[in-house]
């Protein structure tokens, strides 16, 4: 059964996880895990060091055993963007939390995220955001509980989740 005080935000780097995470958090009452931030402290490096040194596939198999080590109790979760890539990871946070999936255009995201690599963006060499987009876009939605755009200010975009998992409960 699912935590009704647990909620997991999923979607694309520069959705606005993190920030909206936060603003729930306030609002809601509840502590606020950044999963990005639990693996560079997990591993005392940064996200962009663990790519260059493990790659994808290995960066990937560490993302999926933090993630699955998270445990939140009356926590909002930020994932990275790449942690719907990480079965056994979201298959737990499915089983205790709502996933709310933060969407956001291809658009959009080309004018908020500027050095992918500075930034630990999980991409393979040559692919472009584009294909990025178009890989992660069926994951995030597969599972997603609940399904926000991110075109409202991280102010209304807290507070339509909240109204929206009020009317779940």
């Amino acid at each position: 059964m699912k935590s009704r005080n647990n909620i997991v935000l999923i979607g694309m780097p520069g959705a606005g996880k993190s920030t909206v995470g936060v603003v729930l958090a306030k609002m809601l009452g509840l502590e606020f895990i950044d999963a990005d931030i639990v693996i560079q402290k997990k591993t005392k490096k940064k996200l962009y060091e663990l790519l260059d040194e493990h790659g994808l596939d290995g960066f990937r198999e560490i993302e999926d055993d933090i993630n699955y080590e998270i445990s939140p109790e009356n926590a909002i979760v930020a994932t990275g963007g790449s942690a719907v890539y990480c079965r056994r990871a979201m298959e737990h946070y499915k089983e205790n939390a709502y996933v709310v999936y933060i969407r956001i255009s291809c658009e959009e995201l080309k004018k908020r995220l500027a050095d992918l690599h500075q930034r630990g963006v999980a991409i393979k060499p040559g692919e472009t955001l584009e294909d990025l987009y178009s890989e992660r876009l069926p994951l995030y939605e597969q599972y997603a509980d609940i399904t926000v755009d991110s075109d409202a200010g991280i102010s209304a975009i807290a507070h339509k989740i909240k109204n929206i998992l009020e009317k779940m409960r």
